[in-house]
């Protein structure tokens, strides 16, 4: 599952017993060699699909981790790349990924932006955030586009019932939701708290109008039922 360069199994237990922050700062230098990174295929197909659907000049990436979507954004045309997020560890390697993207160390929930950037993006950060909170998420994501900017993010189809990536994401909800119990403070990672119907609903109610396109993802098999593996959420701001 991981590379030679990746985290060991020690590192991970300690990641999973401290706070999501902590986790992270711990877990910035190998965390682009683990499958928790977003992949390039996914990346690449992302920024293709935008390709058109701007100007944007200025672009912000949400959580943006070790800035694995900086080039995405830089190949949609950005001038101007600011990535968030909270773990100073791994904003430092993000420093690396693109020397001129601004980076800033804030909540998400309560971004310090308002109308600067044409774009948004998240890549993979969902998870990290109860449904209780990502009302103020996409509030603040509206806040911080112009009128008529985008935010898009990609959210994966959900594995077959049945199938090994079922189980093993329910497993791992399962045991989180455990964890999260029994331990404090918590580490908030789920897999299975934000279909498709759920995204656009929250989106909607935030104040976008929200369309969807199929994700194409060259080299990677079709889904057996034929449904695309990967749908891109694009949200307009609307309004004032």
């Amino acid at each position: 599952m991981f590379s030679p360069q990746g985290p060991t199994a020690r590192e991970l237990a300690a990641q999973a017993l401290t706070s999501v922050e902590r986790g992270y700062d711990l877990l910035a230098p190998t965390f682009d060699h683990t499958p928790f990174r977003t992949p390039d295929v996914v990346l690449e197909a992302t920024a293709r699909a935008l390709d058109g659907l701007g100007p944007f000049d200025d672009a912000l990436d949400l959580c943006c981790g070790t800035g694995a979507g900086f080039a995405a954004l830089r190949a949609a045309g950005a001038r101007r790349v600011v990535g968030v997020d909270r773990s100073a560890g791994m904003l430092a390697v993000a420093a690396d990924a693109d020397p001129d993207a601004t980076l800033v160390r804030a909540d998400a929930r309560a971004l310090p932006f308002r109308a600067e950037f044409d774009l948004a993006v998240s890549f993979g950060a969902f998870g990290h955030f109860l449904a209780a909170d990502r009302a103020a998420l996409f509030a603040g994501a509206r806040a911080a586009l112009r009128p008529g900017g985008l935010l898009a993010f990609p959210v994966a189809a959900p594995p077959r019932v049945g199938s090994a990536a079922y189980w093993l994401t329910w497993g791992f909800d399962a045991a989180m939701r455990a964890r999260n119990a029994l331990w404090h403070p918590p580490f908030v990672m789920y897999y299975r708290t934000f279909p498709l119907s759920v995204a656009r609903a929250e989106v909607a109610a935030a104040g976008f109008a929200v369309g969807t396109v199929p994700l194409p993802l060259p080299g990677l098999p079709e889904r057996s039922d034929g449904a695309p593996r990967c749908r891109l959420v694009l949200a307009r701001r609307t309004g004032d």
